[in-house]
C-alpha cells in the first residue's frame, strides 16, 4: 500500500521504518528533505508531494504545527484515509488544553473535513517501533483505533498488524479523547516519574470473549 508521512521525526521515521520492512511502499514528506535520515528504507520528499502520494496518509508532526500546515494540504488529503497520532502537549509535556474541541482528533477534523480521518499510534512510544520491542513478552504492542469510517478503520487496522501491533478499534472518533488520555498517562508515567520510553501497551483479551450486549452495558 501506498502510505506517506507527514512529518519524518523519531516517530514518524520509526514508524515508516516499521511499514516500509513490512512491505508497503512508503515516502515521508519532511519541511525540508536535507533533514532527512541517512539510511532510511523509504523516499524522502516534500509534504506536499507526500500528501498527493499516500493512499494513507500519516500525520507525524507535532500536534501545534498543524493548524498551519495540514490547511495548505487539505485539497490533496480529501477522500483519504488519514491517520491522527498527534497528542496535544506543552513544553513541559503536560496535556495542551483545547478549548471547544475534547481531543487532538477531533480539532483535526476541522481542520481537513472531506478527509477520512483515523486516530491511531498516539498511545505508542518512537522508541519501541522496532520489531523486538514491539513484541513484550510474547504479545504485542497494541495500537488502538477509532475513527467514524469503518472501512478506514479496517484498512488501519490491518496495516498496523503488518507492522507487529495487536491492533484494536476501539469505535467512532469521538472515543480518540481516550486514547489520548491514555498517551497523557503513559508521557506522564514515562517522563515526569522517570519511567522511560522502554513501554507499551498490551491490551490482553481473553480468547472467545466477547462484547458485552447492549443490555449488559453499563453507562
Amino acid at each position: 500500500m501506498k502510505i506517506a508521512f507527514l512529518g519524518g521525526g523519531n516517530f514518524g521515521g520509526n514508524l515508516a521504518s516499521l511499514l516500509a520492512a513490512a512491505g508497503h511502499d512508503v515516502v515521508v514528506g519532511l519541511r525540508d528533505i536535507t533533514r532527512a535520515r541517512p539510511s532510511a528504507n523509504y523516499r524522502v520528499t516534500s509534504l506536499e508531494e507526500a500528501a498527493a502520494y499516500g493512499d494513507v496518509v500519516v500525520i507525524a508532526i507535532l500536534y501545534q504545527a498543524c493548524a498551519d500546515t495540514l490547511p495548505p494540504l487539505a485539497s490533496r488529503l480529501n477522500g483519504k484515509i488519514v491517520v491522527d497520532a498527534t497528542n496535544a502537549l506543552q513544553d513541559d509535556w503536560s496535556p495542551l488544553p483545547l478549548g471547544a474541541f475534547a481531543s487532538a482528533a477531533e480539532t483535526l477534523r476541522h481542520l481537513l473535513p472531506a478527509a477520512r480521518l483515523v486516530k491511531a499510534f498516539n498511545t505508542v512510544f518512537a522508541d519501541i517501533m522496532t520489531p523486538d520491542r514491539l513484541d513484550r513478552s510474547g504479545q504485542s504492542v497494541t495500537a488502538f483505533i477509532a475513527g467514524d469510517d469503518a472501512q478506514a478503520n479496517t484498512v488501519v487496522a490491518d496495516i498496523a498488524a503488518s507492522a507487529g501491533f495487536a491492533p484494536v478499534v476501539t469505535g467512532p472518533l469521538r472515543n480518540a479523547r481516550y486514547l489520548e488520555a491514555m498517551a497523557h498517562l503513559n508521557i506522564q508515567i514515562a517522563v515526569r516519574q522517570g519511567g522511560g520510553t522502554d513501554a507499551g501497551f498490551v491490551y490482553h483479551r481473553a480468547d472467545g470473549a466477547r462484547p458485552p450486549r447492549a443490555s449488559q452495558q453499563h453507562v
